[in-house]
């Protein structure tokens, strides 16, 4: 039986304030399909696909969550052979554990966890194992993955020891600082830089998604109530972003490629 493999995004949770109405946002600008599951522990969720793939999902907030004013947010879950054991390493070196480790029926082990600087991930153990395959990602997928965070450095060493991460190129953006790139089996998969401090949010992770055009989704995004924040901008390699705020106030990006 193969092994889990570490360190590998493997699926991507929208924590919704308003479920039905996150699920038909992204959906209409992203062009994802879904499909209903009743999850292990018997909540709703709704699974995002492309091509009929699974890619992701949806879920309402914990009241508890909602009560304590959390935002609408994305949650990355990355791939561990062993999720007790990243926990463990994870809080030796400075992190909080938000949701301790936890068995879902058919799906498998996961925790969720703040790290040493706030930002939050979960580690996951998924049933049936997933493949180690390099892939370019395609249109609906989740093309780069980046955390702000107020110690680029020591965010990095940390996912590092956690994930055994590589250093990739660095960029100088001036003032801002340092802007760390990191992958892994010589696959570049996001980058880490220190947020500047005019930006009230907290340390987080920012997940873009794969469109067709960053440009033809400017006015829908608008039109169904979400925000522009920064973008439509070339970044290295031609290709453009935009980052945007959904209408209920969660933070997402989108990715385009030439073709």
């Amino acid at each position: 039986m193969s092994e889990i493999p570490l360190g590998r995004f493997v699926w991507y949770q929208l924590n919704a304030t308003k479920l039905d109405a996150a699920i038909d946002f992204y959906t209409e600008i992203i062009g994802w399909k879904t499909e209903k599951w009743n999850g292990g522990n018997g909540d709703p969720y709704t699974m995002f696909t492309r091509d009929q793939i699974p890619i992701g999902g949806a879920m309402a907030m914990p009241p508890d969550a909602l009560k304590a004013g959390a935002p609408q947010h994305w949650l990355a879950y990355v791939s561990t052979p062993d999720v007790d054991k990243s926990v463990l390493q994870a809080t030796d070196n400075g992190a909080r554990v938000l949701v301790p480790a936890t068995d879902l029926p058919e799906v498998g082990r996961f925790s969720v966890i703040a790290d040493p600087q706030g930002a939050t991930i979960a580690v996951y153990a998924p049933t049936p194992v997933p493949d180690d395959d390099q892939f370019e990602p395609q249109i609906g997928d989740v093309s780069w993955h980046e955390l702000a965070t107020t110690d680029y450095a020591a965010a990095m060493r940390f996912y590092q020891t956690m994930f055994d991460w590589d250093k990739a190129d660095a960029m100088d953006m001036g003032e801002t600082g340092m802007y760390q790139m990191f992958g892994r089996q010589d696959e570049t998969l996001g980058g880490i830089y220190n947020k500047p401090e005019v930006i009230p949010a907290p340390p987080h992770w920012l997940m873009y998604f794969r469109v067709k055009d960053v440009h033809d989704r400017v006015d829908p995004i608008k039109a169904l109530g979400g925000e522009i924040l920064n973008g439509p901008m070339k970044v290295p390699g031609d290709d453009f972003i935009v980052q945007c705020l959904d209408p209920q106030g969660g933070v997402f990006a989108l990715h385009s490629t030439p073709v």
